[in-house]
C-alpha cells in the first residue's frame, strides 16, 4: 500500500480557534491521518503532517487549505516567517511504496485543483517545478504576499502554473510541490544579539557558501527573551542536525555566547536521528536509548520519539 507524507504550512500561529477548525476539516476526511501540528506564534506559523493514501492525503490537504482560505486574512497577519498564502505551501514526500514522480503527480493535480476551484493562484516547486528557478521555494516567495499583489499579472516570470494571474485577496498564493524529507530545526541562542543570529544563519546557508542543504534565517523571540537560528535541513543526508548545531555551536563561541536549546518542528524519519547518532558516535545497540542520546547532546526541548518520528507515529 502507498504511503505518502503532506506538510501543509498555514498563516497562524496563535489563534487556537483557527487551528483547531482547519485541523477538523483534515481529520474530516476518512484514510488521512493528522499526525499531529506544530503552531508558533512568533513565527504566526502552524505545520500539519498528514499521512496515508496519496488520494486521502490529497483530499486533505485540499480541505485544510480551503478552510484556511476562509479563515486567514493576509492583510492582517504579521510574523516573522516570510510568508505568501494562507496555506504558504503544500510539500508531498514519499514514505512507502511511492516515488517522488507519483508525488509530483500528486503536486499537479491538487495544485490544478486549488487554483480552479479556490481561486487561488498556484506555483509548482521542489521536485516538481516546471522551471529551475521554482525548485526553490525561496525565489517564488521573494517579497511575499504584498509583492506578490502587484507582480502577479504584471510580471510574466511571476505567472502561476495554476490558477488566475491575480492574487487572491486575502488567501494570497500557494505552493504546491514535491520533496525529501524536510526537516525543520532551530537553534537558539543564549543571547538577545540579532544581528549574531542572522550572521550565523548567513554563515551557514548554502546560497551563501555555507553548508549543503541549509536554508536559515536569524530571528528575534519577544517571549523567550533570545534570539534563534531557523533552518530548513532540505536534505539530512547532506547535512543533519548534528552537524548544523556542531557549527553553530562554533561560530557562537567565537561570539562568547552559547546554544541555549534546540528544537525540531513536526516530524523527521529515524533514519535522520539514525544519521545523527552516527556523527555523535553514539553507538548504542538499543534505538531507543541512541534516540534518547541524540535528544540530550542536541539540547532538543520538548521533543517526544512517539510523537515526533515518523515510524512511531504511524505505527501506534
Amino acid at each position: 500500500m502507498p504511503i505518502v507524507e503532506c506538510v501543509p504550512n498555514f498563516s497562524e500561529g496563535s489563534r487556537k480557534d483557527i487551528l483547531e477548525q482547519i485541523a477538523a476539516a483534515i481529520t474530516a476526511v476518512p484514510g488521512a491521518n493528522l499526525l499531529g501540528y506544530e503552531a508558533d506564534a512568533d513565527h504566526n506559523r502552524s505545520v500539519y503532517t498528514i499521512a496515508g493514501e496519496p488520494a486521502d492525503v490529497s483530499e486533505a490537504a485540499f480541505q485544510g487549505c480551503k478552510k484556511a482560505a476562509e479563515l486567514i486574512d493576509l492583510t492582517n497577519h504579521k510574523g516573522e516567517h516570510p510568508r505568501m498564502g494562507a496555506t504558504d505551501v503544500i510539500p508531498f514526500i514519499p514514505i512507502s511504496d511511492i516515488t517522488t514522480e507519483d508525488c509530483v503527480k500528486l503536486a499537479e493535480a491538487l495544485g490544478a485543483r486549488i487554483g480552479n476551484e479556490l481561486g487561488i493562484p498556484v506555483y509548482l516547486y521542489g521536485d516538481a517545478a516546471r522551471t529551475e528557478s521554482r525548485s526553490n521555494l525561496a525565489n517564488i516567495r521573494k517579497g511575499e504576499f504584498e509583492a506578490l499583489k502587484t507582480e502577479i499579472g504584471t510580471n510574466p516570470e511571476r505567472k502561476p502554473d495554476f490558477g488566475p494571474d491575480h492574487i487572491h485577496p486575502t488567501a494570497g498564493a500557494t505552493a504546491v510541490g514535491a520533496r525529501f524529507f524536510l526537516i525543520a530545526y532551530n537553534v537558539n541562542l543564549d543571547s538577545t544579539d540579532l544581528k549574531l543570529a542572522k550572521k550565523i544563519a548567513k554563515a551557514i546557508r548554502e546560497k551563501n557558501g555555507g553548508m549543503p542543504g541549509v536554508k536559515a534565517m536569524g530571528f528575534e523571540l519577544k517571549e523567550e527573551n533570545c534570539v534563534q537560528v531557523s533552518m530548513n535541513l532540505v536534505d539530512y543526508r547532506k547535512t543533519s542536525p548534528a552537524q548544523a548545531y556542531k557549527r553553530i555551536e562554533e561560530l557562537a563561541s567565537q561570539a562568547d555566547t552559547s546554544i541555549r536549546n534546540s528544537e525540531v518542528v513536526g516530524l523527521l524519519p529515524q533514519d535522520a536521528l539514525d544519521v545523527c547518532a552516527s556523527q555523535l558516535h553514539e553507538t548504542a545497540d538499543d534505538a531507543n536509548t541512541r534516540n534518547s542520546n541524540v535528544i540530550e547532546k542536541l539540547k532538543l526541548t520538548d521533543f517526544s520519539p512517539a510523537e515526533q518520528v515518523i515510524e512511531q507515529k504511524l505505527s501506534s
